[in-house]
């Protein structure tokens, strides 16, 4: 399961699913943003609680056949999301966190 097409997929499912997790509080809906042609896919807080509610939850690129996760702002995580679809550790970049730490966390460095 390494082609490009089910990593766009299982990039969509997973952020399609936290989009439907209601928020508890505030008038704040969840947006997934899905670039095929770039493969840039988004998970966007956009609404009211008090004030002006408008942030990337989650950012993931796919770059050269891996999964770079650029922002995760999720409790479980994202990376943990692809591993229990199948995607390998080794085609998971924590792209949020610098290179040097990387090589010690059991995901792919680049």
């Amino acid at each position: 399961m390494d082609t490009l097409d089910d990593y766009r997929q299982i990039i969509e499912r997973v952020l399609t699913e936290y989009a439907q997790i209601p928020y508890a509080y505030g008038d704040i809906q969840s947006q997934t943003v899905f670039d095929r042609a770039g493969d840039h896919y988004l998970l966007m807080n956009v609404g009211w609680d008090k004030r002006r509610i408008h942030g990337c939850l989650v950012h993931v690129d796919i770059i050269n056949g891996k999964f770079w996760i650029q922002r995760d702002g999720t409790e479980q995580g994202i990376a943990t999301e692809l591993e229990a679809a199948g995607v390998p550790k080794n085609h998971i970049v924590l792209a949020f966190r610098s290179p040097e730490i990387r090589k010690h966390t059991e995901y792919a460095v680049s």
